[in-house]
């Protein structure tokens, strides 16, 4: 799925868009005044202020019909370049025009305005020359905002749309969409059972028995990796007190999205972050340079307040559980444990079919600490261990974290949508703060170098990631049940489905039975919509032959093998985690 914003040519042809429909609500609502209408990801929107009246999704056609007709008329786009009094007069009457021209920047001598026809609207540009070449476009929805992203300012309302340049580029949008709103994590995950939201904790996910299945194969996936890799593992406590966010620097920087509490007269906070439990780690030993590097993991379950407004099923929550990991080592060793960390996400990721770009954000201009020539090193250092790796990276400049350079996965999913989840992160704060040092060589305390990481980024959030990039048709090594048994006839069939079963559950499969009285089609179906990988259908000749009949989600056609060739086949499927 294309990422509008990241497109030069359909970022200027969305945003053309969004004031050709602001052109048509203003035909159609004469009394209709507009904040802003930015080009996002998924296409546009435009603010706007409608008084008493309400534009709901079945209006939505009609403004599309308007701005066809605005766009038939080809009237051109035309700059207008204007002085600060010369703004405030063209838009006296519009309080949302008057407050952008306030804000500007005294230097900014020359403001810039585009007409189309009888709509002129506040704009830097650039636009496309006509509207004739607004063709193909589509609305989308409608949703509340509020101005500015102020609770207690007015709620506007924000409507979305998107444009291309070919029919058809749209249509297979729009497919892509549709098959999104089928995938959604949240619709999914109620119907396979496997989270649950409530209103007694928004924002604090509930796991079902299913879900824990799914997300108990996660964690145990990553902790065999993990191993594999020479990472010992911590648990740190997740209330500490507040003078330990005070020294890492996370009081003064994050504390509006902290929880707190009080405890013998002390304030605690609920930590937001796993990094200064690793520090207090570190620091309970000496280390010495032969130590390095200190590969330290932790599946910590932090806290962070968000708007309730953010809130958004497994995507962002209250609560998550991040897949931390703090490297400590010398600085000779970045280049070598970067590739190594490289190689590592890579064979992660490639498990879940999961495609990725990398890239590596830098110095930022202004707030940063450390001396730029150690910058400069760190972030010659991630370049070069991504060249090693044989991995190129897209420079991100001066939007590395003001502690240091760090490198970002952007996972991609089936449908071609772009997650950020893993991220390597040189830190030369932390280990400052907290006087991290290991003996060197000729006897000296020397600082660690320490790196930052993450694959998954959140157990909660890969997990919802998982589910729409699957589509919840996990693949066997994932699925929280992956055979259900049916026998045809309750009374013939019991006895030997319940000896399928069995064989099954001894060797750690997931098996389900449904021995109901209900007819085999009903049965059958219902194992579908639960996307269970396989079925076993068993009648009379499998009951006489020791067989199974095989059924796969999704697909008609069936096979017939012994339970054993069965048993031996979904072993070797789920051992080698096949997609």
């Amino acid at each position: 799925m294309i990422n509008i914003k990241e497109n030069e040519h359909l970022s200027i042809k969305n945003h053309s868009c969004a004031h050709l429909m602001a052109q048509a609500i203003k035909h159609l609502y004469p009394n209709a005044l507009f904040w802003v209408g930015p080009v996002v990801s998924e296409g546009f929107y435009y603010d706007v202020d409608l008084g008493d009246a309400v534009i709901r999704e079945e209006d939505l056609p009609k403004i599309e019909k308007e701005m066809k007709k605005i766009s038939k008329d080809g009237k051109r786009i035309v700059k207008e370049e204007l002085t600060k009094e010369e703004a405030l007069a063209m838009f006296a009457e519009d309080p949302y025009k008057l407050d952008l021209i306030s804000r500007m920047d005294e230097n900014e001598v020359v403001i810039t305005a585009y007409r189309q026809g009888d709509y002129v609207d506040l704009c830097r540009g650039p636009h496309v020359e006509t509207v004739k070449e607004l063709k193909f476009f589509k609305l989308l929805k409608v949703s509340g905002a509020y101005w500015k992203g102020d609770a207690n300012n007015k709620m506007l309302q924000r409507i979305y749309g998107i444009c291309f340049d070919t029919q058809e580029e749209l249509d297979e949008h729009l497919n892509l969409l549709e098959e999104a709103k089928k995938r959604d994590h949240k619709k999914l995950g109620k119907e396979l059972d496997l989270f649950m939201m409530s209103e007694y904790g928004p924002g604090f996910p509930f796991f079902l028995p299913k879900g824990m299945i799914l997300r108990n194969i996660l964690e145990n996936y990553w902790y065999e990796e993990h191993t594999k890799e020479g990472y010992e593992f911590i648990k740190t406590p997740i209330m500490m007190s507040k003078e330990l966010w005070e020294l890492s620097g996370h009081w003064d920087n994050y504390k509006e999205n902290m929880y707190t509490s009080m405890i013998d007269d002390r304030e605690f906070c609920v930590k937001p972050m796993n990094c200064p439990g690793g520090m207090l780690v570190y620091k309970n030993s000496l280390h010495s340079y032969k130590d390095l590097p200190i590969r330290c993991g932790e599946l910590g379950q932090v806290h962070r307040h968000e708007a309730s407004g953010a809130l958004n099923g497994l995507f962002r929550v209250r609560t998550f559980t991040q897949d931390d990991a703090h490297i400590f080592m010398r600085e000779d060793q970045i280049e070598e444990e970067v590739i190594r960390l490289i190689n590592f996400i890579d064979r992660v990721y490639s498990v879940f079919g999961l495609k990725y770009d990398i890239e590596l954000s830098t110095r930022p201009e202004e707030k940063y600490i450390g001396d730029i020539e150690i910058w400069n090193k760190s972030e010659a250092a991630l370049e070069a261990a991504c060249h090693a790796a044989h991995k190129e990276c897209k420079v991100n400049p001066g939007d590395g974290a003001f502690y240091g350079p760090k490198l970002d996965f952007h996972i991609q999913d089936s449908l071609g949508r772009v997650w950020q989840c893993g991220t390597i992160q040189l830190d030369m704060n932390l280990p400052e703060r907290f006087d991290l040092t290991y003996v060197d060589s000729d006897g000296s305390k020397k600082r660690p170098v320490m790196l930052h990481r993450v694959i998954f980024g959140s157990i909660e959030r890969f997990i919802g990631i998982l589910i729409e990039h699957f589509g919840g048709n996990f693949p066997m090594w994932l699925a929280p049940v992956q055979v259900k048994v049916i026998p045809v006839h309750h009374e013939k069939h019991l006895d030997y489905a319940n000896e399928v079963m069995q064989m099954l559950k001894d060797n750690g499969i997931r098996a389900e039975l449904d021995d109901r009285n209900e007819k085999l089609g009903y049965r059958v179906r219902e194992a579908q919509i639960k996307k269970i990988p396989v079925e076993l259908v068993l009648g009379d000749g499998e009951v006489e032959n020791g067989s199974v009949t095989v059924r796969r989600h999704g697909k008609k056609d069936t096979q017939v093998m012994s339970k054993e060739e069965f048993l031996v086949s979904i072993l070797e499927e789920i051992s080698s985690k096949a997609r």
